[in-house]
């Protein structure tokens, strides 16, 4: 596009509504998020990821605005690459107030190679190593906002993949703007009341498993159905999803899919009855914890965990939970698992965490408190309106550290690129969830296809990474080796 048709769009921006200018900054205990804050949620808001925010509120700043009044012509634009994650929908474009100064937010790629359009943010889900926007330019940082698992993207589970962006928000507490709580709206949903011991005992002697399983996405990185089957060999676990079925639920609203990730009130009075829910991952990456995690938690079922190594630091206490890979076989986890189910005081235990003064885990409470965005609070943003604040933020204190360096080159350096790393997204090569890969047949679907992905994912990472360093006939050369990666793909799929 030529320069001249880019920069008459980016002077239609100066005509723009403005997001809120307040922040609130971070919330004391009891307050919205905290103790007192929490209500159920029943039509399942708080648990959609950010590409069914639809139209979100408004973007706010953890701290005070800036004095002064920029005109929007003049302000940093940042370009959403993703544009079904826009949050100021229906217009095209946003003037945003954050704590450093105001920013432009436009899905418009027209504006793609303005001067002033300092950063491109993409949504990891949606990043194709086929349809990066290159050339890349010198003077725009690329954000990554990027809460799921590799599962949907390994090219970002690899360094090339994740040094191609310079600001990261991820559910890793290494990434520039950690998510690892996403799912967690605050302690008072962990506090809520488990139902008595008699009204599960009743449940079991009516025939149900002491272990819940309702999983629908089946085959995954963490190969968790693998583990399930084999664990089912040892004790009784009811499985309600598509993934090794054993039995309905209930109601056939219900046996829909989608209401097994809401908070349905039906759904969770039901999934109440059982005292352990098997939960495991979809992917193991430190801090990468979901609701199969924090929903058990909430409805005082004891989980039985696979996932995040690191999910002890984030636990309210102690002895809350069951971690898989602290037994030696699934016949050992069986074995301990049916000792709790007949001994109430031994798994009552696991839920002391919803008693007064139970959740004794200090950086828990700390990362809840002083977190930047919230979960169905209307006193704080909600990540994704975060994020956008942030990098906002970035770009303001880049543009400043600039004209210091033109304006005394000699005593100020030039500032040094920010470039994210493979701890932004620690997510290690998938493993079985049972036995060894040696023992897996070679025509097994995990083995295929996971193993797979994740190193074709590596392929494209430094692929990516070297055309973006090369010049024209080597980047044609590189783009006819990804096209030739996906087209084995789809063959092998």
């Amino acid at each position: 596009m030529a320069a001249c048709s880019s920069g008459a769009v980016l002077a239609a921006l100066g005509v723009l509504s403005i997001c809120a200018v307040s922040g609130s900054g971070p919330m004391a205990e009891g307050e919205t998020g905290g103790e007192a804050g929490w209500a159920e949620p029943w039509d399942g808001a708080v648990f959609r990821p950010p590409s069914a925010l639809g139209a979100v509120g408004v973007a706010r700043s953890p701290g005070p605005s800036q004095p002064g009044r920029e005109e929007a012509v003049d302000l940093p634009v940042l370009l959403w690459w993703s544009p079904g994650l826009f949050p100021h929908f229906p217009g095209d474009s946003e003037r945003i107030e954050c704590a450093r100064g105001a920013c432009v937010a436009s899905r418009d790629r027209r504006v793609r190679g303005h001067s002033r359009t300092r950063a491109l943010l993409f949504y990891g889900t949606d990043f194709r190593a086929s349809e990066a926007p290159l050339p890349r330019l010198a003077h725009q940082n690329w954000a990554l906002l990027h809460e799921e698992s590799p599962l949907n993207n390994f090219l970002l589970s690899h360094g090339p993949g994740i040094r191609l962006f310079n600001l990261t928000a991820t559910f890793s507490r290494h990434s520039d703007y950690p998510l690892p709580l996403q799912w967690l709206p605050g302690t008072a949903y962990l506090r809520r009341a488990a139902p008595p011991l008699q009204e599960r005992a009743e449940w079991r002697r009516r025939g149900y498993a002491p272990l819940l399983y309702l999983q629908s996405h089946c085959d995954v990185p963490a190969d968790r159905d693998r583990y399930v089957r084999e664990l089912m060999r040892y004790i009784p676990v009811d499985s309600y999803g598509k993934c090794l079925q054993n039995r309905e639920l209930p109601t056939p609203r219900l046996q829909d899919t989608a209401t097994a990730t809401t908070e349905d009130p039906e759904l969770l009075a039901f999934l109440s009855r059982y005292k352990f829910h098997l939960a495991l991952e979809n992917a193991i990456c430190d801090d990468y914890m979901t609701e199969k995690l924090w929903r058990p938690m909430h409805l005082g079922a004891v989980p039985v965990y696979r996932g995040s190594p690191s999910v002890r630091d984030w636990m309210p206490n102690n002895h809350s939970i069951i971690l898989i890979d602290d037994f030696e076989s699934p016949q050992k986890l069986a074995e301990f698992i049916d000792f709790l189910d007949r001994n109430d005081e031994e798994y009552m235990k696991y839920l002391a965490y919803k008693q007064p003064g139970g959740i004794t885990n200090q950086f828990l409470l700390d990362s809840l408190k002083y977190r930047e965005w919230g979960v169905n609070d209307p006193l704080l943003p909600n990540y994704l309106n975060g994020f956008e604040c942030f990098v906002c933020d970035h770009e303001l204190a880049r543009l400043e550290a600039e004209k210091a360096h033109a304006a005394s080159p000699g005593d100020i350096p030039v500032p040094e690129p920010h470039i994210a790393q493979p701890s932004h997204m620690d997510c290690p090569v998938p493993t079985p969830g049972f036995g060894s890969v040696e023992e897996i047949p070679e025509n097994d679907s995990w083995k295929e296809m996971w193993l797979q992905d994740y190193w074709q994912g590596l392929d494209q990472g430094e692929a990516l990474t070297a055309m973006i360093h090369n010049n024209e006939t080597k980047q044609r050369k590189f783009w006819d080796y990804l096209h030739e990666i996906f087209m084995k793909r789809n063959q092998n799929l």
